[in-house]
């Protein structure tokens, strides 16, 4: 007998977005000894049984969408491999693309070279956002541990609701009333963009990294505190200022970054929660440029702080797109959300720390961590930060040509240099 999954509000909303990008979240785990490849394909399929989405294939019906889950083979969802050129395997896996409609949601690759592992993934977003695909990788390198050292089954994940409904779970019954007649979409449009060159058919995709070190993320921190300004805000305060200096905006131009923020700040828990999205959009907007980056940072934390305030921060429009999504066919909701849903040219999304602990294979912490969001189709970009052991890397994911990696790279370099002037290197 068929076995249908429920097509959430967020699923359906990332599965509207293949217009702007592939979708694909990117992870790189990087061991120093060899993974038991067998004891890997069994820690693999029984995440698989556990989080059904991940072997289900989105069934879009133009009428109504679901998931259908799937029959699947471990060889599909996992590729061992013993490269030359470890690098441009790990590049070549990570800008795959998984169709919604493939019967995976999830790849894995081992790739193993001089008595070391590189462990990659990819993962469809429809599934789940940054948030839960670190604790799903929490309890995947916890289940794998239990199952080489004791033998225990591994099969400790989190299930339950996927439904954006759970956002109001943290609220008082009137307040939760008031958060779900939020209808209004408080998005403003913004047609500055990031200046790659036009879209071409042989564009392909590529990620491009940049790293700062303890040394910086300390001096980062310590002006932060003196002005006011969280990591994220004088990150996003120099993706500003460097996004003015490479598209030459006009300095008294104002401008908007799209930062993602997560709707689990709401919840009351989220222990009873199966994996899905609940990442909205917070729009920083700065008047100008500012005389200098350090008035840019305060224009950032001036804009931060008024969504901050705000006690449904991220709530607002979620009513309406549930309400567009329940009262039409499926096509003819897509076509409506997309007139009044203004998605963001620019955007940066901080996922935050990642714990060497929590990723630990059998008392081995990864030498390196590394995770990032989608590629992102022209005219868009998404910057991503992670940080590890104290070093930030920043990634853009791309689809483009060597002109577009020039350009990325340029602004890349721009950071750096706003950056420094922000810590006074």
């Amino acid at each position: 007998m068929e076995r249908k999954l429920t097509a959430e509000l967020w699923d359906k909303m990332h599965y509207l977005f293949r217009d702007f990008n592939d979708r694909m979240v990117h992870v790189e785990l990087n061991y120093d000894f060899v993974l038991d490849v067998e004891a890997l394909k069994t820690v693999i399929i029984c995440a698989f049984e556990k989080v059904p989405v991940l072997h289900s294939k989105f069934v879009d019906k133009k009428l109504s969408t679901y998931w259908k889950v799937m029959p699947y083979n471990i060889e599909d969802v996992l590729t061992v491999e013993y490269p030359d050129d470890m690098s441009s395997a790990v590049e070549n896996f990570l800008t795959q693309y998984i169709p919604p409609e493939s019967h995976i949601q999830m790849k894995f690759a081992l790739f193993i070279k001089d008595g070391k592992s590189t462990l990659c993934m990819i993962e469809n977003h429809m599934c789940m956002d940054g948030g839960d695909l670190k604790y799903f990788l929490q309890s995947f390198c916890q289940n794998y541990t239990k199952y080489v050292e004791n033998g225990v089954s591994p099969i400790e994940y989190r299930t339950g609701s996927r439904a954006y409904t759970d956002v109001y779970s943290g609220f008082s019954q009137m307040e939760s009333g008031v958060a779900q007649r939020l209808f209004k979409n408080i998005n403003a449009r913004d047609n500055h963009k990031f200046p790659l060159t036009k879209n071409n058919i042989r564009d392909a995709s590529f990620i491009a990294r940049k790293k700062f070190n303890e040394e910086i993320l300390a001096k980062l921190k310590a002006k932060g505190k003196e002005m006011g300004a969280t990591v994220n805000e004088m990150l996003l305060a120099a993706y500003f200022y460097s996004v003015y200096e490479l598209a030459n905006f006009p300095a008294s131009d104002q401008v908007m970054i799209s930062s993602a923020i997560d709707l689990r700040r709401h919840m009351d828990t989220v222990e009873d929660k199966g994996f899905t999205n609940h990442t909205a959009w917070m729009q920083c907007a700065i008047p100008e440029r500012g005389r200098d980056i350090f008035e840019t940072v305060q224009y950032v934390v001036r804009s931060s702080n008024r969504f901050k305030k705000d006690k449904f921060m991220g709530l607002y429009g979620l009513p309406l797109l549930n309400f567009g999504y329940s009262i039409l066919p499926h096509a003819a909701s897509e076509e409506i959300i997309k007139i009044g849903y203004s998605n963001p040219y620019m955007a940066m999304s901080n996922i935050g720390i990642i714990k060497g602990e929590t990723l630990s294979l059998c008392g081995n912490e990864p030498a390196d961590a590394f995770m990032s969001g989608a590629v992102k189709y022209k005219p868009f970009v998404l910057l991503t930060a992670t940080t590890y052991k104290n070093v930030i890397t920043l990634s853009m994911c791309v689809r483009g040509n060597d002109k577009d990696k020039e350009i990325v790279e340029q602004f890349f370099d721009l950071m750096e240099k706003n950056i420094k002037t922000l810590t006074n290197e």
